[in-house]
């Protein structure tokens, strides 16, 4: 488990970024798989949610997770679709005593404070959500609930641009957004790069006005730590387990 400095100092919220370690699921999953869009044992990944509420404070059923597509979609959780099925790829909500969940395996993981109007928030931002604006329209959200916010922002473990080989039409599709985005990436030979998806996080959120700290570890590489889509892709697994953040109110 990992936790932010920042977001750590603050006693009206708890938060969590989970490791793969300390849950019930084996091979491929092992251990703390909370996928339910894997094709792990359904039985597993309900007691690792059980398991992840408990630390949270929360009944599973007050545990929210999102169907997760890679778009730019944010949605305001509140009584009317607490139970319901959440697609999009972050949550705001001034709820109290309901835990916001993020599943990642090597995209980035982010959890959000509005310190001044008491809104958490959670993104899952992948290459694809990112270039999209889901960080954008997630803090503008925020933002339009009071002119006067103080928003904090923790980014968590993902991909390191040493794990991160793109092609040329990656990088073009960034350089076609905006010329700057030239800076996220390293030369690695004539036909493939290096993309700091952590960096360009890190910047939409500073571009922002939203205070940044980050958990600096490597999904890919930290096998024992974090579930990789990459990894298992690279080691020609057929599915991949997928790690849990999580914020609430108390």
């Amino acid at each position: 488990m990992f936790y932010s400095k920042s977001l750590k100092k603050i006693k009206d919220i708890k938060h969590c970024f989970f490791s793969r370690r300390g849950g019930f699921s084996s091979g491929l999953y092992k251990s703390l798989n909370c996928g339910k869009g894997s094709k792990d044992k359904r039985k597993n990944i309900s007691k690792n949610l059980e398991y992840v509420s408990k630390k949270m404070y929360v009944k599973k059923s007050r545990l929210i997770l999102m169907h997760q597509t890679h778009s730019n979609k944010v949605i305001e959780i509140n009584n009317a679709n607490l139970r319901k099925k959440i697609i999009s790829d972050a949550m705001i909500t001034r709820h109290k005593k309901i835990a916001l969940g993020v599943l990642t395996a090597d995209c980035v993981p982010i959890l959000i404070y509005d310190k001044r109007n008491e809104i958490i928030g959670c993104i899952h931002a992948g290459w694809k959500g990112a270039l999209s604006g889901i960080i954008k329209k997630t803090i503008n959200k925020i933002k339009k609930k009071n002119y006067n916010y103080e928003i904090i922002a923790s980014i968590g473990p993902c991909i390191s641009s040493k794990s991160y080989e793109v092609d040329l039409s990656f990088y073009r599709k960034f350089l076609a957004k905006a010329k700057k985005n030239k800076r996220y990436f390293i030369f690695k030979n004539k036909n493939k790069k290096l993309f700091n998806l952590r960096k360009y996080v890190n910047d939409k959120l500073l571009e922002l006005n939203v205070k940044v700290d980050h958990i600096n570890r490597d999904t890919y590489k930290e096998k024992k730590n974090f579930f990789s889509y990459r990894r298992s892709t690279k080691l020609k697994q057929n599915d991949y387990g997928r790690c849990i953040s999580t914020i609430s109110m108390i």
